[in-house]
């Protein structure tokens, strides 16, 4: 029971820890700043997910002309 006991006792200790250093020592954005980074992160996650689309298609065009070669 005292293994379960340090156990927990290491998890609140860290939870406690973490809290603290996002509250003391992590530097947060401002709310330009951020406004700023979502529309950056959204434009790079369309950008991919049209690249991955792109790539897709050309696949999927490159195996039905090779399987359209066995027909």
């Amino acid at each position: 029971m005292q293994i379960k006991d340090n156990k927990m006792a290491g998890f609140v200790t860290y939870i406690k820890e973490s809290f603290e250093e996002l509250k003391h020592n992590v530097t947060w954005p401002t709310w330009a700043e951020g406004q700023k980074l979502m529309v950056v992160v959204a434009a790079f996650s369309v950008v991919f997910a049209l690249a991955v689309f792109g790539v897709d298609k050309i696949l999927e065009n490159l195996m039905s002309l090779y399987f359209g070669l066995f027909n």
